[in-house]
This record gives C-alpha cells, structure tokens and sequence, in this order.
C-alpha cells in the first residue's frame, strides 16, 4: 500500500531532522505531510533543508493546535494508508509494518499502536501513566471497544476510512474524537503493540494536566454527540 505520513510540528528544532530522516526509510512511502503549527524556534529553518520531494511542508501562520495540524494533513494525503507520527524521538517508524499489517490483509480499517502491551518503554512519569489509563478507561466506557491505550500517537487508518470522520478538534482532543467517531460508525478496529522512547520535560515533553482535562471533555462530547 502507498503511505502517507502526516506529521504534526511544534517546535521540534532538535528532532524532526532526524525522525525524518527516519521516516523516509519506511516502506512502501509515499509521502510525509508535515504541518508546521507556527512553530517559534528554528523549526521553519531546518524544515526548508529538507531536500527530499517526498516531504511537503504546511506551515499555519498561527497556532492552532495538534488537531488543527493533523486535520490540515489529513485533507492533503494521497496514499492508501495514513500514519500519525509525532516529530520528536519517542515512536519508532520501523515499527510501521506492524501497524499497517492488519489493514492490508483487509482485517482492519484503523490500527492503533499501544505502548502498554509488553514491548520496551522508557520508565518514566507513574501519574502520566495512571492518566493515560484512567483517559483510555473513560473512553472505552463511551465506545465500547476495549482499547488499551487510547491516546497512542501511532494510528494507523485505511484512507477512505479517515477520510469520513468529519473531524472537528483543533487541540489535544482530537485522540477521543478520532476514537469515538471510529466507533460509532462501525469500522474495524485493531490493536498492536509498539515500542515506546518517552522523553521528559527537559528534553522537550509538551503535554500537562490541562490537556488531561481537555482530553476527559472531548471524551464526554464525541462519546455523546457526532
């Protein structure tokens, strides 16, 4: 299947050369779609020493958030398969086979990739962890599926699929909202474990407990309303 990458940027100067240059060794790859969301520090500078015609660049001229950024990604792909990468280090692109083997052997049309499922991890923060399963508990009572780790950042979808979900959510409420609206119409979901290389705050990590609770509304939206 030909794949398109889309990768959502915000100030990564220190990362998204190298996950790039990463993603470009993956198989069967179309394109990586990367949405700069304003980034403020050298990020712009070192995306325009890209030379590769695989990697389009989308910058927005303010930010807008990770939903906003893979929403504007997601209107652009042309491949096959759609994959979420972030562009930092923590999520491994030779692991993309796992995740896209499901959707080609025709099993499934969304392939979400858990780091909570025996791979290796960076032993990092408890409280992010109970988060992580308290917000994908929350969820699953809402979809009924019975996902293992919601907020993944690996998706893996089939791109008609990804395609009809209407998406609406400009921040970090776009992971239940992707879920929810998975769910509820039907499509076949699957689950894979992945390898996991958590930073910390002082190597980068952006996410608070305010997205926590911006995550726990989107939850309680989509899970009630399409």
């Amino acid at each position: 299947m030909k794949l398109s990458v889309v990768m959502p940027v915000y100030n990564e100067e220190r990362t998204v050369e190298a996950i790039l240059a990463r993603v470009l060794q993956a198989p069967g790859l179309l394109e990586i779609i990367v949405v700069d969301d304003a980034s403020t520090d050298q990020t712009a500078q070192v995306l325009a020493r890209v030379a590769d015609s695989r990697v389009r660049i989308i910058r927005h001229p303010k930010n807008r958030g990770k939903g906003a950024a893979l929403r504007t990604g997601f209107a652009q792909v042309q491949g096959e398969a759609v994959i979420i990468q972030d562009a930092d280090l923590e999520y491994d692109p030779r692991e993309y086979p796992k995740l896209l083997e499901p959707i080609e052997a025709d099993l499934a049309d969304v392939v979400y990739g858990s780091r909570f499922t025996g791979e290796t991890h960076r032993v990092l923060f408890f409280w992010h962890y109970v988060g992580n399963r308290f917000l994908t508990t929350l969820s699953n009572m809402f979809t009924n599926l019975n996902l293992t780790d919601m907020e993944t950042c690996y998706k893996a979808f089939r791109a008609e699929a990804l395609k009809g979900l209407d998406l609406k959510s400009e921040r970090f409420g776009i992971e239940p909202e992707i879920t929810a609206k998975i769910a509820r119409r039907g499509l076949r979901v699957y689950e894979t474990s992945i390898t996991y290389h958590g930073r910390n705050y002082a190597e980068g990590k952006k996410i608070t407990w305010r997205d926590g609770l911006v995550a726990i509304a989107a939850i309680v939206r989509f899970g009630l309303f399409d």
